[in-house]
């Protein structure tokens, strides 16, 4: 067995006991959790569009397995493969109350026009997209995850012309949670196809997220030949839809209704403790587990601890 595998054995049968009158103890575990991740810096080569990330200064990457076992793990999200990885700020683990990230991930569906960049009519799109968003929540509800709603921008639209870069935000609740979630996302468009890049934070943390937009914008690039400039009308896929079908979500139809991502403080300890249910299965063989989260979702969470040898 793994050293990880029994480390991780060790500190989730004492995670269970805590109570919320030691809060200290608590954020102890919380640190040893984070710090069975590992995190990388400078020049990363992205797996998928022909680009690379240079991890910019306040900022660390976790790849795309660890991202996607935070984002399903421990913030309750349901599994989203085309994640490439995410940008973690320094300070700031992700298992600690107030943590965020920027998730990354690639979409080759050809080039954006951007014609249309200066004509929308953002309010309007607004309705459009609340009624989207609404007309979603029945699959929702079916498949486990609390309804969605979107309560307005955070931050409008905004297109940069010269970078080829669109950015806004959105303000969603997530059942009845009154703590609001933001997500702030980031298009970095290029010859066949763009970068998504989207901020899972608080609502209160939108001054925060909105400080680090300059230099994430420039954190992403595609390499030469793969740049928007470089798009060949003779050669190269246009995209179906322009700028405000990429504000609007359509663009996301094959992710769904699951496009809109969270993160719930309480996943943290329950990730934990279903977690500690596969590995007391795996080491003593017993049926009686504590049954939190889908069996493929913690297996999630030990392929990431046996990684850490």
């Amino acid at each position: 067995m793994k050293k990880t595998l029994l480390f991780v054995l060790l500190w989730t049968i004492s995670i269970t006991k805590l109570s919320a009158s030691e809060p200290d103890t608590l954020k102890a575990y919380y640190d040893k959790i984070d710090k069975s991740f590992h995190y990388e810096s400078g020049k990363i080569t992205l797996t998928e569009g022909n680009g690379v990330l240079n991890v910019p200064k306040g900022f660390k990457f976790l790849n795309a397995e660890q991202t996607q076992n935070v984002l399903t793990n421990l913030w309750g999200n349901p599994e989203d493969k085309s994640i490439l990885g995410s940008l973690v700020p320094d300070g700031k683990g992700v298992t600690h109350a107030d943590s965020w990230m920027f998730v990354i991930s690639y979409q080759g569906d050809g080039y954006v026009k951007d014609d249309d960049a200066d004509d929308i009519d953002y309010d309007d799109l607004l309705k459009t997209m609340k009624e989207d968003v609404a007309a979603a929540n029945a699959e929702r509800k079916t498949a486990g995850y609390p309804e969605v709603q979107l309560i307005g921008w955070a931050s409008k639209p905004f297109y940069d012309n010269n970078l080829k870069v669109l950015h806004w935000a959105k303000e969603l609740q997530f059942g009845a949670d009154k703590n609001h979630t933001l997500n702030y996302d980031l298009r970095v468009l290029g010859r066949k196809g763009m970068y998504n890049i989207s901020a899972v934070a608080g609502v209160d943390q939108l001054e925060e997220v909105k400080a680090s937009i300059p230099g994430i914008i420039k954190s992403v690039e595609f390499n030469d030949g793969h740049k928007y400039l470089d798009f060949d009308a003779d050669t190269d896929t246009v995209a179906a839809w322009t700028i405000g079908g990429l504000v609007a979500g359509k663009v996301l139809a094959k992710v769904g209704f699951f496009a809109v991502l969270a993160k719930f403080g309480k996943f943290i300890v329950i990730g934990i403790i279903a977690a500690f249910a596969a590995i007391k299965k795996f080491l003593f063989g017993e049926k009686d587990q504590i049954v939190t989260k889908p069996a493929e979702e913690t297996a999630l969470l030990e392929e990431n601890n046996s990684t850490e040898e």
